[in-house]
């Protein structure tokens, strides 16, 4: 029967596009359900549009919801009845996932169709049919174990992504303990989030956990999940991370929180080469191609320079793509084999490079731990994610944590600056390719971020951008150490040491900022510029001011743009993700900056926790 529900906030449409009225009282409720099986598409102010995609699916079902679970919370929240195709498509894609599995039996790898008719599809699909070594029955197939990777991969492609039982080797083994008390002398334990992740991705050691990726924010604590991983393989483990500061910071954080010593853990990065039962690498050194003296990961991978890519017309399009050579000719692929490794954790899954994925495919049997704060790529690749590293397996809502008083409070605000009159003529005529460069280096932002630090002149205060000589401007006009791509690692160091102790209060970054610093205090970021529409920076950048503040003090995330232009276009597409986490974003204009005040505490400030989960007063409170 035919009912309406005119207070409900979501218009649910066959196409598999879902509306949310933002203003509606169930607004947040509705969010948070659709987050965990739909993707944010658009989020103008009155009516946000989600997508229910397979892969949203899929890594849904992999995470434990169900069909009946997905089609409740729609009903629930939904003004009109689901549309029947609806309901079809979404039972369907649910129940593709582990439809078709990889096992191991007496030696031999097996995929196995749960029926005749479904191996039938698999034996004549071209993609499927190469990677065959032998048909075993009407719904089993023998493989070679070499193309474990390659076959997941072409699972997904067709619609069946595979449920991977066929399991691990141990790897060396490699004996240690979590400490009580670290080596810096504070009390540690897991906190639960973090002890739950751990617990759903190593799923008491089966062939059913493993692999797969841990989503969580910023400052919420990735690293201590690995470290948990870690333990509970008690395995030699290979750590591939995205530039060298976040190599020392994985080093610290291992030897202050486990039993593991000096001699036991491994540097590989463009300045040591050390192979030991703990190795923390690089993407940047694994993407090393001698004949081109370059890496030659995707544009969007982890890179410590600072060149940009150029501007596709829509951030959302993946970059065209090119032809890689050949994984032999990457001299430092050998690592991968160079040790028994029982673990390999990708840090930063998101910006894993399209080398680093070709030689993953190979190394099925090894268990696999993605960490991020997002699985969103620019590059389209999330598909690879899933069949190669694993599918989401953990993820908590930023804004839950936030509540819990784990991340801090964060007010986001866009302001939006013009032009100069001389300048608007000059960026009308300016080519497509450089219209977002120089409407993101708008010269009326300076001012904006001088009267921004003189509302902030007691606070820690980083300012983040893609351009470099707008950034040296800044940095001089601030008398503030600019630290790109080109600032030695131990320069680098020994800059963001110095904000930590308080010596200095004001950084400058480059994109080199987006990812893996340590700098608990640091509760004010400014953006001038960013990397086109890219949701995944949008993300990172935020959350170097997420680690729980003093007292509940505020954390402010400001992105100045230029209006009617593509930076502000670009804005809107770099907000997504934050939005579908829950954050909002007050706009203010250039002329409103000098008559506005920033809130200073968090209404209703969650007290800050112990590391072992104890509350802590407001007075004692840090990270």
């Amino acid at each position: 029967m035919y009912s309406y529900k005119p207070e409900n906030p979501l218009i649910v449409q066959s196409d598999r596009s879902v509306l949310l009225e933002v203003d509606n009282p169930h607004y947040t409720e509705a969010r948070d359900a659709l987050a965990r099986f739909a993707e944010l598409e658009k989020s103008p102010e009155y009516v946000h549009t989600y997508r229910i995609s397979s892969l949203s699916l899929w890594n849904a079902a992999a995470a434990g919801l169900t069909a009946d679970v997905i089609l409740a919370d729609l009903e629930r929240y939904s003004k009109y009845p689901l549309p029947e195709n609806i309901k079809v498509d979404i039972r369907d894609a649910i129940s593709r996932y582990g439809r078709i599995k990889l096992t191991l039996e007496g030696g031999r790898l097996l995929v196995v169709a749960d029926d005749a008719a479904l191996g039938e599809e698999l034996a004549r699909h071209r993609s499927f049919a190469p990677l065959v070594k032998g048909r075993l029955s009407q719904s089993i197939f023998e493989i070679d174990p070499a193309q474990r990777g390659h076959v997941k991969r072409v699972l997904l492609q067709i619609g069946y992504p595979a449920e991977d039982l066929a399991g691990y080797t141990d790897g060396a083994p490699l004996r240690f303990d979590l400490r009580s008390v670290t080596r810096s002398g504070q009390p540690f334990a897991l906190r639960h989030y973090q002890a739950d992740a751990a617990e759903v991705y190593w799923a008491q050691g089966s062939a059913a956990g493993g692999s797969g990726v841990v989503v969580l924010p910023c400052g919420a604590g990735k690293t201590i999940v690995g470290i948990a991983a870690m333990h509970k393989a008690q395995c030699a483990t290979l750590i591939l991370t995205p530039n060298t500061v976040a190599v020392r910071q994985w080093m610290r954080e291992i030897l202050d929180k486990t039993t593991l010593t000096e001699d036991q853990i491994g540097e590989y990065s463009g300045l040591k080469k050390e192979v030991r039962p703990v190795t923390l690498c690089t993407y940047q050194v694994l993407t090393y191609h001698p004949r081109k003296g370059a890496k030659v990961g995707n544009q969007l991978g982890a890179d410590e320079s600072d060149g940009a890519a150029p501007p596709p017309d829509s951030q959302s399009q993946p970059p065209p793509k090119r032809k890689l050579p050949k994984i032999s000719e990457y001299p430092h692929m050998a690592l991968f084999n160079s040790m028994d490794w029982g673990l390999i954790i990708y840090d930063e899954v998101h910006l894993l490079p399209a080398p680093v994925f070709r030689m993953t495919a190979e190394i099925q049997a090894r268990r696999r731990l993605g960490l991020t704060a997002t699985l969103v790529r620019e590059d389209g690749m999330e598909g690879d994610v899933f069949s190669l590293v694993g599918p989401k397996r953990y993820d908590v809502p930023w804004k839950d944590l936030e509540r819990q008083g784990w991340i801090a409070t964060a007010e986001c605000h866009e302001i939006r600056v013009s032009l100069a009159d001389e300048d608007r003529m000059e960026y009308a005529v300016t080519g497509h390719d450089q219209k977002y460069h120089f409407a993101a280096a708008n010269p009326r932002k300076l001012q904006i971020v001088s009267m921004l630090m003189a509302k902030h002149k007691d606070d820690d205060v980083l300012i983040i951008g893609q351009y470099i000589p707008q950034l040296e401007q800044i940095a001089q006009r601030l008398d503030a150490p600019l630290i790109t791509g080109e600032t030695p690692v131990r320069q680098r160091e020994k800059l963001f040491q110095q904000f930590r102790e308080g010596q200095i209060r004001r950084l400058v970054l480059s994109k080199v900022g987006n990812f893996s610093i340590d700098l608990p205090d640091a509760n004010v970021l400014i953006q001038v510029s960013g990397m086109f529409g890219s949701r995944q920076e949008e993300a990172q950048r935020l959350g170097r001011v997420l680690r729980p503040k003093q007292n509940g003090l505020l954390a402010h995330f400001y992105t100045i743009v230029t209006r009617d232009t593509l930076d502000q276009e670009y804005a809107a597409k770099r907000q997504l993700f934050l939005t579908e986490q829950g954050y909002h974003y007050d706009i203010l204009y250039e002329e409103e900056v000098p008559s506005f005040t920033p809130a200073l505490m968090a209404m209703n400030a969650a007290p800050v926790r112990r590391a072992n989960g104890a509350l802590k007063p407001p007075s004692e409170a840090s990270d």
